[in-house]
This record gives C-alpha cells, sequence and structure tokens, in this order.
C-alpha cells in the first residue's frame, strides 16, 4: 500500500512511517508530497493518507498521528504505548515535558530534518533510532517503570 503525507518530515512523519512498516503493512510505500497534495494524491494512489489536514490518521482528540494509528490498528503493545508517550512530546507543541525522553527525540528529530532533506533519507537513518527507542520502552514495560 502507498502511504502519502506531507514533505519535509519530521517527528510524527518519521515516527509513522516507522510504526507502519514494523507493525501495521510491512511493505509499506512511502510518498511525500506538498500539504495541499496529499489528500489528492492518497486518491489518486488508492492509498492512505497521514499527518496532513484531513487525513486517513493524523492528529485527532489531542493525540498525534503516531497514536491515532496504534489506536485504529489496534495495537494493544505496552512498548508501542510507552514509545506513542515519547513520540507526542516530541511531537506536540509545549509537551516536550511529558516524559524525558521526549525532549531527545524532539533533539534528535530537528538534527535530521536540518542536516537531511530528503525524507525517504530520512526514514533509513532514522528507523534504527525507533528501533532502539522501541527497545528501551520494551524493557521499561517488562520491568513495570
Amino acid at each position: 500500500m502507498k502511504w502519502v503525507t506531507r514533505e519535509s518530515a519530521k517527528t510524527d512523519r518519521v515516527a509513522c512511517p516507522w510504526l507502519i512498516q514494523r507493525f501495521i503493512d510491512k511493505d509499506a510505500e512511502f510518498v511525500f508530497v506538498p500539504k495541499d497534495k496529499v489528500l489528492d494524491t492518497a486518491k489518486r494512489l488508492v492509498g492512505k493518507s497521514f499527518d496532513a489536514p484531513g487525513a486517513d490518521y493524523t492528529h485527532r482528540g489531542g493525540k498525534c498521528s503516531f497514536e491515532v494509528l496504534i489506536d485504529d490498528y489496534h495495537l494493544d503493545d505496552p512498548a508501542l504505548k510507552r514509545l506513542a508517550q515519547i513520540v507526542h512530546g516530541a511531537d506536540v507543541s509545549g509537551d516536550a515535558g511529558t516524559c524525558p525522553e521526549a525532549a531527545g527525540l524532539l533533539a534528535v528529530a530537528t538534527g535530521f530534518h536540518k542536516t537531511t532533506p530528503d525524507d525517504h533519507e530520512k526514514l533509513r537513518l532514522q528507523f534504527p533510532v525507533y528501533d532502539a527507542l522501541y527497545a528501551y520502552c520494551r524493557g521499561l514495560t517488562a520491568h513495570g517503570t
């Protein structure tokens, strides 16, 4: 399936592709387009849209797109839910203090945003960061913290 979002990815638009490819659609293909072309492109490609106004999966009810995907796909993994707290804190303006790891993820995401203009390259470089954060969260949730 093709998954379409806004170009110039940062936090949620990198975290969501990681989540999609690891837990929802292992064969996912990601398409990055200008903000005003997301919905039309997804429709034309018979794909799904995310993290854009009016998208299939976007911020709603105070949740970031990553959290919405977890809810909509019924991903009941305590480590993913913990990771969602980190992504939320890094993505939603003013929420970086909600958990200590969020500020670190925001710093990493901002650095990649500034140094890596190609969105697919951002995914390639940052997926290992999310793999590591997920492993970290698995360790936390296994010990009940």
